[in-house]
């Protein structure tokens, strides 16, 4: 059973991701200066964590070009704000199966799948002090698209990470994931404390139920430090629920584009709205140097 909700939390901010949403908002972040320019704008209202995903800046197509990540990362160190950077390693764990009675040869246009090590080509370089581990493999959305996460490159990864002196955020959307997350506990693949984002209302993964949510709050690990979000129009009011399960907190245009219907938001907007909502329940927004301290962050590079 998890600690009740907590007097103090901490917001990240997911500000661009990899879907194919650049043609919905015109205001998405695309380029890496624009990427870079978010994460700032989303810290200056209040988020303390970045989560990065590359675009590329000609079409706004998800990359996973390590000199996309690199101009993003120097661009936030050498700004005068702080943030924690977290950096996505789920690219390049893509599979799109062919249609109908003919799923082989996978479709080149949706496939991209890469070794593990690769996967963590601009973790390596860069050493973020936050970066990704999706926890498993599932049916995302329609069609014929596999997120493709095997238990032997899950562990490859995380030992690597763990190796980097990276925290691994452990994604995960379903209760199988947790149980991999316990395996890889058990393996001592990971180290204390554990942050794991609980990612819900995302087919075919768990449902944002309350009932749900606080089914899998009950499983998580002794000690772990948790965050969960919503997408669409779901994504703020559970900001509520996330603070209720003693959680924290994100939001962000990867998973959400709207503040209220026909309103297009931007990440510092979503950022303050969720702020907003978090100190009418009473509970303090932590910064990022206190975030640090809490999940023990080695140093970024």
């Amino acid at each position: 059973m998890q600690s009740p909700m907590q007097s103090e939390v901490f917001i990240t901010c997911a500000v661009t991701g990899s879907g194919d949403t650049a043609s919905r908002h015109p205001g998405l972040p695309i380029t890496p200066a624009q990427i870079a320019d978010a994460s700032i704008e989303a810290a200056k209202a209040g988020a303390a964590i970045a989560h990065i995903h590359v675009r590329d800046p000609e079409t706004g197509a998800a990359s996973r070009d390590p000199a996309l990540y690199r101009e993003v990362v120097e661009r936030i160190r050498a700004s005068d704000t702080d943030v924690i950077i977290n950096l996505t390693a789920g690219m390049g764990g893509d599979v799109v199966f062919g249609p109908g009675e003919n799923p082989l040869p996978l479709d080149p246009k949706g496939t991209d799948m890469i070794g593990p090590l690769e996967r963590l080509v601009h973790v390596e370089e860069l050493l973020p002090e936050i970066c990704t581990l999706d926890c498993g493999t599932m049916n995302f959305s329609a069609g014929d698209y596999v997120m493709t996460n095997t238990p032997s490159h899950l562990r490859a990864m995380a030992k690597r990470v763990q190796e980097l002196g990276v925290r691994p955020e452990l994604e995960v959307f379903d209760f199988g994931h947790l149980v991999f997350v316990k395996d890889l506990i058990k393996e001592g693949l990971l180290d204390n404390p554990l942050m794991i984002q609980l990612c819900l209302g995302i087919p075919y993964g768990a449902p944002d139920d309350p009932m749900t949510t606080m089914a899998l709050v009950n499983q998580l690990p002794e000690g772990a430090i948790f965050s969960g979000f919503s997408i669409g129009s779901r994504q703020l009011p559970f900001v509520a629920m996330a603070v209720l399960a003693g959680g924290n907190v994100r939001v962000g245009l990867e998973d959400n584009l709207y503040l209220q219907r026909g309103v297009k938001a931007s990440n510092a907007d979503l950022v303050t709205r969720a702020k907003t909502i978090i100190e009418a329940m009473n509970v303090r927004v932590m910064g990022p140097a206190e975030v640090r301290e809490k999940l023990k962050l080695r140093k970024a590079a």
